[in-house]
């Protein structure tokens, strides 16, 4: 298969509906091939390593949020990468929290990049198009 990864989901791990809302709106807006699956905490997403340990499909890239309630996306990371499935997962944190230890704790945690959400919605649309640009057309995932 020529682009075999055009057809990967995205998995996208975000409490707040506005910003799962402006996320998809935006992946839209850039006409987004990629499925995008929502998990809407942290133990939802976590759940997903035992789903891709049965056979389901993994996702192209994680989109994690830090601050969620019941568990935060540091955890979630720490879960992914410390799983064998879900390891070589590329993971880009998206979130609100600029604060340096949250950057730095994600980046020992295995976060493959740290990018801080706009607040605007046309520079979150420039921020999504780099997301798919990058992720979803130049980088070469794992297998």
């Amino acid at each position: 298969m020529a682009n075999d990864h055009a057809v990967q989901p995205i998995l996208l791990v975000e409490d707040n509906p506005l910003d799962v809302d402006l996320t998809l709106r935006a992946f839209q807006r850039n006409r987004l091939a990629n499925p995008v699956i929502v998990a809407r905490d942290g133990e939802e997403a976590v759940a997903f390593i035992a789903r891709w340990e049965a056979g389901e499909r993994t996702p192209l890239v994680v989109l994690l949020d830090i601050n969620m309630p019941r568990m935060n996306g540091l955890e979630v990371l720490r879960a992914m990468k410390s799983s064998a499935v879900s390891r070589s997962i590329p993971v880009v944190v998206l979130t609100s929290s600029s604060e340096g230890r949250d950057v730095q704790r994600a980046y020992e945690l295995g976060a493959n990049s740290y990018i801080v959400k706009p607040v605007n919605f046309d520079k979150f649309l420039d921020v999504a198009s780099q997301i798919e640009i990058y992720w979803c057309a130049i980088n070469q995932p794992p297998g």
